[in-house]
């Protein structure tokens, strides 16, 4: 019988924690069945992802591999790994006072997001299909679950019903793709599809195509973006927040790991398909959302509308582009989780709002919120000089550098139109009649609130540290 080495296991000690962690806290929450479990359960949970994120500081530079080749953690993963752990930790704080008030506490929904936060790990390290698969399935089987948290409510179970199939659904189609890709290659190594993909064939095209529809669904872009809408409005907020959050890192993540690094050679091929995808998206994000009353559904449009801005870096095909998208997708959380720690402020007594209309004089009865709240739909918008304008300025400037300007001139384009319903909201907040106050807003929540403000208002005195880091991680990946 083999003995297992655990030093070749380094490489994935952030995972094995997680997971780990989150059995322990199960258990925890099964056998210690009082009142204050959920909250207890909660903070450890916060306090395990800021340990993996520890641990992913402490590991050392360059490129290391585990599981015979198909775990590997480079520049790239240790990037996205800790904004994937600072959204997931996030998502539990901006949770607290919502679940209290509406009695929603049970220590079940910290230990979801610590499962589906390793499976966005794991996701992060793949470097062959087999274990894209295995974190992509880890990742959203938790995420189907909590959407339908709130399990009495009709329109949450609705939620987590439509994405369940819905996902099944994609899951079918990426299969499809890999398998063909396989059949095509030989391989299903990252590495290994790169040496055998050196020249484009039908078949491996149509491998190529089913695969981006399962990434597609994923990071919700058009033409997979029907279940958005819906599971964002059904879901509970701070299950929404997450999903705004985190779970779009680790997607985006594998697309452009699995694009860079398997097709290199036929990228003229793919880029196609990359460029129709970021326009459609672009466009629906910005032209939909325009009639939205709810807000929440509102977010899911924008959202739908960033992940095609994103995509234009992933267009560009270049270590600049990766670049890019590493800095749209890093500043992109910051605006949404800030959004949504106003999202769940409102609330009138025992009931949380969502309506736009609601948010009325919010200038009047809640100065700072308001404030803060349109410094994040400015920097949605892409105003400067607040950081949303450098996220769509690092994509822009690397599809006009890999020669595809008419991408970026309609890049542009929908971001003025998108600019439209972000402006209407700053409208109603400061220019209508005060409807009835909100209740005192959570330290939580105003904490997260602050933190994100501030990131995107300071972040033109010293973008250094991210543009640097993006850089280096990107560079990781060629």
């Amino acid at each position: 019988m083999d003995v297992v080495d655990f030093n070749t296991l380094r490489p994935a000690l952030p995972e094995l924690l997680l997971a780990g962690g989150a059995m322990a806290l199960l258990m925890l929450g099964a056998f210690r069945s009082s009142e204050g479990t959920a909250t207890l359960v909660n903070w450890l949970a916060i306090a395990l992802l800021l340990i993996a994120g520890a641990v992913i500081l402490a590991m050392p530079p360059g490129t290391q591999t585990t599981f015979g080749g198909s775990f590997v953690v480079d520049g790239f993963a240790r990037f996205l790994k800790l904004l994937a752990l600072t959204g997931s930790a996030t998502a539990i704080i901006l949770s607290l006072d919502y679940n209290k008030v509406r009695k929603r506490q049970k220590f079940e929904y910290a230990v979801l997001i610590l499962l589906s936060t390793t499976g966005m790990l794991m996701l992060i390290s793949a470097a062959d299909l087999i274990a894209l698969y295995l974190g992509l399935e880890l990742m959203s089987l938790s995420l189907y679950v909590l959407a339908a948290f709130d399990r009495d409510n009709a329109r949450a179970t609705e939620a987590g019903l439509k994405y369940f199939v819905l996902g099944a659904l994609s899951s079918g189609m990426l299969l499809y793709g890999a398998s063909l890709i396989y059949g095509f290659t030989g391989t299903v190594s990252f590495v290994g599809i790169a040496k055998a993909a050196t020249a484009p064939s039908l078949g491996l095209i149509f491998g190529i195509v089913f695969l981006f529809a399962g990434f597609c669904f994923k990071i919700s872009a058009v033409p997979f973006h029907m279940w958005t809408p819906d599971v964002y409005e059904g879901a509970p907020t701070p299950v929404t927040a997450f999903f705004a959050s985190a779970p779009k890192v680790a997607a985006a993540a594998m697309f452009v790991r699995a694009t860079m690094v398997s097709f290199p050679a036929i990228t003229a091929q793919w880029q196609q398909i990359v460029v129709f995808v970021a326009i459609a998206s672009m466009a629906l994000g910005s032209f939909a959302a325009i009639g939205q009353t709810n807000i929440k559904r509102l977010m899911a449009y924008s959202s739908i509308g960033h992940m095609g801005f994103a995509l234009v870096g992933l267009a560009a095909g270049s270590a600049e582009g990766v670049q890019g998208v590493l800095i749209y997708m890093a500043i992109y959380m910051s605006m949404t989780l800030g959004a949504f720690a106003c999202i769940l402020a409102m609330r009138q007594g025992d009931t949380f709002v969502e309506n736009i209309s609601d948010l009325s004089g919010l200038a009047r009865t809640k100065p700072g919120m308001a404030f803060f709240l349109a410094l994040l739909l400015f920097s949605l918008a892409g105003i400067p000089p607040l950081a949303g304008f450098f996220a769509k300025f690092y994509v822009f400037l690397a599809a006009i550098q890999s020669g595809l300007y008419a991408l970026a001139v309609i890049g542009v384009l929908t971001s003025v139109v998108g600019a439209y319903y972000y402006l209407l909201i700053v409208k109603v907040m400061y220019f209508d009649e005060p409807s009835p106050g909100f209740e005192r807003m959570p330290f939580a929540l105003k904490a997260v609130l602050g933190v994100s403000g501030l990131f995107n208002l300071l972040f033109i005195v010293w973008p250094a540290p991210l543009i640097n880091a993006a850089s280096a991680a990107a560079k990781s990946l060629f």
